[in-house]
């Protein structure tokens, strides 16, 4: 059988914090925490802190806003960090619950009923639990049969489970395959950090990969996939059951979110062209033929630099479209985001790209197009 891309599905956040909001609350921490300990930065025992600033967000990143889902807390200076009530083991988690609604809107868009899907695959950086997996929770609120697990990839999740997905159909496993890329970044960021309290924001994407006798006219050919990783320690989160010491753990820096982010810029930026270039040449394809690439929201000088030397010029805002500046970063939803909302113009025959990459490294390319 032959995958294709059926559909996409996208869950927003109510709640947007602007940079200005967030600078405000960080620099209100920077203020009480300088101030609480003023003798010992005086006597040179701690350094003081720097605050932050909307120019200095934008110039870094090209990020001016992010959803989320749990706002208050995060810029309260005293919390700084999402808050969600507990829920009992009986009601729906809300990494499953979020997941489901992007679900929803991918089915609803592929005019396919739930109960017509195989397999529930849920790609995301991070996971709210170990076990049972949030993949079989999203299953079973969808009343899918079949099979479903969870996979982890990082910011490279989505596209590693296009692939998956693909390469269930092709071996004759699954007809319809839901790729859910639910992902709360915020409650993984250090929101104290000046370098990269900025970054990330919630979201939850979908992507439906069906065999093409059963998905819709309007659908996208799989041209084809390839992934990449190599082993880097410059992004990386240590967050885990065996790598949590209490009470003493709690809060710790090393446990969340951090990156060496000018290693990452030089080292992950010539991977990625380099992959691109090479998968494009093997597809028979040529730099005249990409109609527009969705790359991963992580930077905007990184998505301008990579589209720059795959299409041998500076691509322009329709060639290469951001979210990531209303976005933020939301890791392994962010080249899908940009897809759903930046695709529906493209003609029949049209040629695209699908690319993320992140921590791992890890790096993967879906080459699509448009049918119909």
């Amino acid at each position: 059988m032959t995958p294709v891309i059926s559909a996409t599905g996208l869950f927003t956040p109510a709640d947007s914090i602007s940079n200005a909001e967030l600078v405000t609350s960080f620099n209100d921490y920077v203020a009480l925490h300088n101030d609480t300990h003023a003798a010992d930065i005086a006597a040179g025992r701690l350094a003081a802190l720097a605050p932050s600033s909307v120019a200095f967000i934008e110039k870094a990143s090209g990020i001016k806003a992010r959803y989320v889902l749990s706002k208050a807390p995060i810029l309260d200076p005293a919390t700084m960090c999402p808050r969600f009530p507990e829920r009992p083991d009986s009601d729906l988690s809300v990494l499953a619950e979020i997941g489901v609604a992007a679900a929803k809107d991918a089915l609803a868009r592929a005019g396919r009923d739930a109960a017509e899907v195989d397999a529930v695959i849920c790609a995301c950086s991070n996971l709210q639990r170990p076990y049972p997996a949030i993949a079989i929770e999203i299953q079973a609120a969808l009343g899918i049969q079949g099979f479903a697990f969870d996979m982890n990839v990082a910011c490279s999740s989505a596209t590693f489970g296009i692939q998956t997905a693909a390469d269930f159909i092709r071996a004759g496993h699954a007809r319809s395959v839901l790729v859910v890329n639910p992902e709360i970044c915020s409650g993984h960021l250090n929101w104290r950090d000046r370098d990269s309290h900025f970054i990330f924001g919630d979201v939850a994407t979908a992507i439906l990969v069906e065999s093409v006798d059963c998905a819709p006219k309007d659908h996208w050919a799989i041209l084809g996939t390839r992934l990449k990783t190599e082993f880097s320690n410059n992004i990386r989160n240590n967050f885990g059951f065996l790598n949590r010491t209490a009470p003493e753990g709690e809060g710790r820096p090393d446990k969340l979110f951090r990156q060496e982010g000018r290693k990452v810029f030089r080292e992950v930026v010539p991977m990625v062209s380099e992959m691109i270039v090479r998968h494009m040449t093997d597809l028979g394809l040529a730099q005249h033929n990409l109609r527009r690439l969705w790359l991963h929201q992580a930077n905007a000088g990184m998505n301008r630099l990579i589209a720059e030397r795959v299409l041998g010029h500076e691509a322009s805002a329709d060639e290469s479209p951001t979210v990531l500046d209303s976005y933020a970063n939301t890791s392994s939803a962010g080249s899908i985001i940009a897809f759903h909302t930046h695709s529906d113009d493209l003609h029949p025959g049209e040629t695209g790209l699908i690319c993320s990459f992140g921590a791992g490294y890890s790096a993967g390319t879906v080459f699509i197009r448009r049918m119909g």
